[in-house]
């Protein structure tokens, strides 16, 4: 009882002088958001938390599509596309502990076939290009434009973001592409010659020995590629503490998406993606463009350093301690180098 009345008044005094003392208010964001307004209900009648759910037009009829908004920032409104095949939004929950005190409203999104939007399982609808139509009817119906609409792009949500300037850049602001290259067979070079070699040649022969057999089913061969491929080029936080939101994510991929699409070997590409490649299209990128990669990443960070270069007004950001998934294991370069671009945009109209 003496606990919990030491609770109660410890609980009475923090009320009293959060709600009386303005200095413990935390600081309202830069860029004249307030608290208020960054959080105010969006519309009138009952709220939702900001979800918004998005009838799209494909060859194969009409489809929900799932987002979330949060937070409110009519100049700078950050659309996230994730990576996979097949992920869904939840690895970028992080941003929740960044974006908000920056004021920037940032919106989740699941694909056509991921997470929380309809799967319709037909695989003639995991293409590139009806992809690319889907997230333009996404911004219509969200009301993002070349004044506000900042594109994010992670892994293959990168090669989505990537297509998509191609053809609708007039409508962004700044494009994020975050451990992506912009070839898959350059792609599968790197995970040939530089990947594979890093590992314990017992276990690339047996790992080899197993995709030789189409094998991919077998247990042993996710019990071969945690430990020595996730671990190391994935996500480089220890195995046994990786992010809940990560494994959330990573626990509704939608294979058939991820197979049809990247193919089922880790090594390089094997699916529709196999002969992708935009690296000579790079100069029609014109809008403040930042690449990120990351020392360990499955992805080459020298591709990507060059991309930048490539691009009319881009810029790199390297995570020396990252993997695949710098966003968690170097959090801290991460959000401060896309915080960094975002608010140089925002503020000269090109990238600091």
């Amino acid at each position: 009882m003496k606990k919990l009345t030491f609770l109660v008044a410890v609980s009475a005094t923090w009320c009293m002088v959060s709600c009386t003392s303005p200095q413990t208010q935390p600081a309202a964001p830069a860029g004249g958001i307030t608290l208020q307004s960054y959080f105010a209900p969006q519309g009138q009648g009952v709220q939702n938390g900001g979800v918004k759910v998005v009838q799209i037009e494909t060859p194969k009829g009409k489809f929900n599509i799932w987002t979330k908004r949060f937070g409110n920032n009519p100049t700078t409104r950050l659309l996230l596309l994730n990576g996979g095949p097949g992920a869904t939004h939840e690895y970028f929950e992080c941003m929740e502990n960044f974006f908000p005190q920056e004021g920037i409203e940032f919106i989740y999104y699941d694909q056509l076939g991921c997470g929380n939007s309809d799967n319709p399982n037909d695989t003639s609808l995991w293409d590139l290009p009806r992809f690319v139509e889907e997230v333009e009817q996404v911004r219509t119906a969200l009301g993002l434009n070349k004044d506000n609409f900042y594109l994010l792009g992670h892994s293959w949500g990168g090669i989505l973001a990537m297509e998509y300037a191609l053809k609708y850049q007039a409508n962004l602001k700044g494009l994020i592409i975050s451990d992506m290259m912009a070839s898959g067979p350059d792609y599968a070079k790197y995970a040939e010659e530089v990947l594979a070699k890093k590992l314990d040649p017992a276990v690339l022969k047996e790992i080899r020995a197993i995709e030789a057999k189409g094998d991919y089913e077998n247990p042993r061969y996710m019990e071969l590629l945690m430990p020595n491929f996730y671990a190391q080029f994935i996500c480089r936080i220890p195995m046994e503490s990786w992010p809940e939101p990560m494994m959330r994510s990573f626990g509704k991929m939608n294979h058939s998406l991820y197979v049809t699409m990247q193919g089922p070997s880790e090594f390089g590409l094997s699916g529709n993606l196999e002969h992708w490649d935009i690296k000579t299209r790079l100069p029609e990128i014109t809008v403040p463009t930042l690449t990120v990669g990351a020392t360990n990443d499955s992805m080459d960070p020298e591709h990507m350093k060059w991309m930048g270069t490539q691009v009319k007004n881009g810029s790199y950001l390297l995570c020396p301690n990252g993997s695949h998934m710098c966003m968690w294991d170097d959090q801290q370069v991460w959000m401060d180098g896309v915080i960094k671009f975002i608010k140089g945009v925002d503020a000269k109209g090109v990238e600091m």
